[in-house]
């Protein structure tokens, strides 16, 4: 009997292969425009981190969270300005203020985190291409330049000498593995079983395992670390949007409602100050079923932003029914060209599923 995990990897691949088959066919096209005149749903894409892809056994840290390389994301970017029409998110939300309708095949382009490889390999891409995005940033990082949390938590994994993996904290105590790929998927086990308990107590846990294998994350290592805020300022003056990622990549349903509220409002506050202007624009960290929910989305509204992002698969035949929680459609490393293209042809059938959860949460304390 298959696993979960190994029943959605046999689903993509067969995903894969029907993607490739209709793309190497012509079909696609077609497909779409047929798709156009009955459907005219916002498609918005989400990424990560563009750059070569590394070595595994010498790259320190977290895989998964690597979207493209440059070469294909250009192609990428190339497929959607030939094929639909680029919007930014900040022209989707006017659009919604003013009960316009959108573009036909209207496609957003959005990154998630504030990696530095958004700024020295996406940005000119887009740029030279003339296609708007938008940059989800956790401002917390930015201001101090340290690693995102999950990835340390992955990069001390993968070089602790310590033998044993002790999380009391999620119930877990493991030898650790020898072989490098066995502790990438154990980092992976990790980060999919603390995202179910308090953000606050997901913070402690990381920072004990700090302590306790010495291994500080106030560094800014070449291979993961943020944007300055610099930077983030000259994407914003070139005309690219600028949202928000909370501060320090809390899951906010994982937090008390005060903290909740107050990362939410200081991550605009923080923006509003940097940028000189309002931010309207919020990613919720994380972004699937448990890390955002109706307080959030309220906090959300009441802070002054004007619609939200969430890490949900899916696209958007409504914006306006659910601004504050547009799905999303993920951006993997495994895309070859034709899974890109049908993915946004018809996301329906060749898009990833979003993995849901028990829609009861833990209890959590001020």
């Amino acid at each position: 009997m298959l696993t979960q995990d190994e029943g959605n990897g046999r689903a993509s691949g067969i995903r894969g292969r029907v993607a490739e088959l209709c793309y190497s066919t012509g079909a696609l096209h077609s497909l779409q425009r047929v798709r156009s005149w009955w459907q005219r749903d916002l498609r918005i894409l989400a990424y990560h981190r563009v750059m070569p892809l590394p070595d595994p056994a010498t790259f320190d840290f977290d895989l998964e969270l690597i979207s493209t390389t440059p070469e294909r994301f250009r192609a990428q970017m190339q497929h959607v300005k030939q094929h639909f029409t680029p919007v930014s998110l900040s022209d989707v939300a006017a659009a919604l203020k003013n009960g316009d309708a959108l573009p036909p095949d209207a496609v957003a382009i959005t990154f998630d985190d504030g990696y530095d490889d958004n700024y020295r390999i996406a940005y000119p891409i887009l740029r030279e291409l003339d296609i708007p995005a938008t940059f989800f940033v956790s401002t917390g990082h930015i201001d101090i330049g340290k690693p995102f949390g999950y990835d340390w938590l992955v990069h001390m994994i993968l070089l602790t000498h310590a033998p044993r993996l002790v999380l009391p904290e999620i119930g877990m105590d493991v030898p650790m593995p020898h072989d490098r790929n066995l502790r990438r998927s154990l980092a992976g086990t990790v980060l999919k079983t603390m995202k179910s308990i308090d953000a606050m107590k997901q913070e402690a846990m990381i920072e004990r395992l700090e302590q306790e294998w010495r291994m500080t994350s106030n560094v800014r290592p070449d291979d993961c670390r943020p944007m300055t805020w610099d930077q983030v300022r000259e994407m914003h003056a070139a005309g690219f949007d600028i949202g928000s990622h909370g501060v320090y990549h809390r899951m906010l349903a994982k937090l008390s409602g005060g903290l909740m509220a107050d990362e939410v409002r200081q991550s605009k506050a923080t923006l509003d100050r940097e940028l000189g202007v309002p931010a309207t624009l919020m990613s919720y960290p994380v972004g699937g079923d448990r890390a955002f929910d109706e307080g959030v989305m309220n906090a959300t509204r009441d802070a002054g932003f004007d619609l939200a992002v969430c890490y949900i698969c899916g696209t958007n035949p409504r914006p306006a029914s659910n601004r504050y929680a547009l799905f999303r459609l993920p951006v993997e490393r495994m895309m070859g060209p034709g899974w890109f293209a049908a993915m946004l042809a018809l996301p329906s059938l060749v898009s990833y599923p979003t993995a849901h959860h028990e829609p009861a949460r833990e209890q959590v304390h001020a």
